[in-house]
C-alpha cells in the first residue's frame, strides 16, 4: 500500500525540479535488567513522508507524520515552495544536479517484529549466566536495544529504492571492587545488522564474551596506573575504528569540509604512512556482505564504495549530491537521514582501516615497553583531527609480552599525526557493528580496523 501512495506521488514532482519523496517506519525495542529487576521494557514506532526539492540552486524541505497521498502531496509542495522561497536568499547561482541513471533498488530485507516476552527471556537468560559465571561483581546490567529502519525512496531524476536495516544488540555492564577499594567497570557488546533469529538463537557466543569481560576485569581489579607520556602502543580494532570514525571519518564529510575542515587544505597529500587505507565501505567488504549495507541513499544514489586514504594519501572525501556537484565528483551514496523527519546529512556508512600483513602476537612482541589499549568509553574529537577518548580496558607490553591491567585513562592526539607513525598492521579486520553516530541527528554506524601499531599521548593517572 505504501509503495502505492509513493509511487504514485511522483506525477507530483514538479518540472524543473529535483525531488525526492520518502516514507520511512523507524521502530525501537528496549529491555534493561538492572542487578535482575526489570527496569526498562518498551517499544514504540515512529512513521511518516518527507520530500525535498532541489530548485534552482536551494534545497528545500518537508515531512509529516502520516503515510497517505494527501501527506506524500502535501510535503511535496510544501518542499517545492520552501526551495522557491530560500532562493530570494540564495547568495550564489548553482547549477543542477547531474542526473543519475534510473534503477529499482531493493535491498531484499524486511523488518521482523518479535514478542516482547522473548525479548526479556532472552536479557533475563543473560543476567541469570552472569550471576552463576561472575562470582566476584557487585553490579551488573544487560540492555537490548533494536533500532531498525525502513525506507521507500522515489526520486524524479536518481533511482527509486526500498530497504530495510534492522539492526539489534545487547550490551552488558559488569562493575567489581577494585584492591583500592574502588569501582571497576567493563562492558561488551553482542550482535548488529540483522534480527533476534541472526544473533540470539544461541547464546552461547554472548556468555563467552561474558566469560571474557569478566577475566578482564579481574585482571583490571588489580591493575596499575599508565605512564603518562608519548607511548608505542596497539590499538585494538575497537579503538583503531573509533578513532577512524570520530577523528578521520568526520573530517572527510563534505559537508564538514565546507565548514573547514583541516582535510580540505590536505587533499591528494600524505596523511598517513604508506600503509595506512581507509575506505568507507557501501555493502559488501571482501566479498561478503558488510555490517550495516547501504544499497541506496536518501536522495537516490546507487551506494558505492568511497576510497578515503589510499597508501597513505588523502583521495577523497563523502559526498551528498550537492556537494559532489560543488567538487566535481560522483556521489556515492552517503547521504542519510534517522527518522523520516530528518533531511538528509553526509554520513559515514562502514569506515574502516584495511588490514596489514602482520600478526599480532608479533605486534606485541615488538614492542618493549608500551601498552595494548582494547576499549574505548566516551570521547570527543573536531573538525582539526584532534582527539581525546577514554581507555576503559588495555594491558602493559613489556619485553615483548603483555603485563598488568591498567585503568581507566585517555588518549589523545591528533589523527593525521597518529597516522603517520603506523607501522604495524594486522591481517585481520574486526567490525563493531553496533555503533550510533551523532552528528546532528543519530544514525547507525558500522566501524572497524585492524589492530594498528602507532605511537599516541597516554593521560596516565
Amino acid at each position: 500500500m505504501l509503495e502505492d501512495i509513493l509511487g504514485k506521488s511522483k506525477s507530483l514532482f514538479e518540472t524543473g525540479a529535483q525531488s525526492v519523496l520518502r516514507g520511512q517506519e523507524n521502530r525501537l525495542r528496549s529491555v534493561v535488567i538492572n542487578q535482575g529487576v526489570l527496569v526498562v521494557n518498551t517499544r514504540s514506532e515512529e512513521s511518516g513522508v518527507c520530500a525535498k526539492v532541489y530548485k534552482n540552486g536551494v534545497n528545500g524541505f518537508a515531512s509529516m507524520a502520516e503515510y497517505s497521498e494527501a501527506a506524500a502531496e502535501q510535503v511535496i509542495k510544501a518542499a517545492t515552495t520552501n526551495a522557491n522561497y530560500l532562493r530570494k536568499y540564495a547568495q550564489t547561482q548553482k547549477g543542477v544536479l547531474p542526473s543519475i541513471s534510473s534503477q529499482i533498488i531493493n535491498s531484499k530485507r524486511f523488518i521482523i517484529d518479535f514478542e516482547q516476552k522473548r525479548i526479556i527471556d532472552i536479557c533475563q537468560d543473560i543476567d541469570a549466566y552472569i550471576v552463576k559465571h561472575c562470582p566476584k561483581i557487585t553490579s551488573r546490567m544487560v540492555n537490548y536495544r533494536e533500532d531498525t529502519m525502513e525506507k521507500f525512496i522515489y526520486t524524479s531524476d536518481a533511482c527509486d529504492g526500498h530497504v530495510a536495516y534492522p539492526r539489534c544488540r545487547i550490551l552488558f555492564i559488569l562493575k567489581m571492587e577494585a584492591l583500592d577499594g574502588s569501582t571497576v567497570e567493563l562492558h561488551e557488546i553482542a550482535g548488529g545488522f540483522g534480527h533476534i533469529e541472526d544473533h540470539f538463537q544461541n547464546l552461547d557466543y554472548v556468555y563467552r564474551k561474558v566469560d571474557e569481560t569478566y577475566k578482564r576485569l579481574c585482571d583490571k581489579a588489580e591493575g596499575v596506573y599508565a605512564e603518562a607520556g608519548e607511548k608505542t602502543v596497539i590499538l585494538h580494532p575497537d579503538v583503531a575504528g573509533m578513532i577512524a570514525h570520530e577523528a578521520i571519518g568526520h573530517t572527510v564529510e563534505a559537508d564538514l569540509v565546507l565548514g573547514g575542515s583541516v582535510a580540505g587544505q590536505n587533499l591528494n597529500k600524505k596523511v598517513a604512512s604508506d600503509i595506512v587505507n581507509i575506505v568507507d565501505f557501501a555493502n559488501t567488504y571482501q566479498g561478503e556482505q558488510a555490517p550495516l549495507p547501504v544499497y541506496i541513499d536518501d536522495e537516490g544514489i546507487p551506494a558505492k564504495d568511497a576510497v578515503l586514504v589510499k597508501d597513505g594519501v588523502l583521495t577523497g572525501f563523502m559526498h551528498n549530491r550537492e556537494s559532489a556537484l560543488h567538487f566535481g565528483v560522483e556521489p556515492l551514496g552517503n547521504a542519510r537521514g534517522h527518522v523520516f523527519s530528518d533531511e538528509p546529512l553526509i554520513r559515514m556508512r562502514n569506515t574502516t582501516v584495511l588490514p596489514g600483513k602482520d600478526k599480532l602476537e608479533d605486534m606485541i612482541a615488538s614492542i618493549d615497553d608500551g601498552y595494548y589499549l582494547l576499549n574505548t568509553g566516551n570521547g570527543e574529537a573536531d573538525l582539526t583531527g584532534e582527539f581525546m577518548f577514554g581507555i576503559t580496558c588495555g594491558y602493559e607490553i613489556k619485553h615483548g609480552k603483555l603485563g598488568k591491567a591498567i585503568l581507566d585513562t585517555t588518549v589523545s592526539g591528533i589523527a593525521f599525526d597518529l597516522l603517520k607513525t603506523v607501522d604495524m598492521l594486522s591481517d585481520e579486520v574486526t567490525w563493531c557493528p553496533s555503533g550510533t553516530c551523532g552528528k546532528k541527528q543519530l544514525m547507525p554506524v558500522s566501524m572497524g580496523g585492524p589492530a594498528v601499531k602507532c605511537k599516541i599521548n597516554i593521560g596516565g593517572r
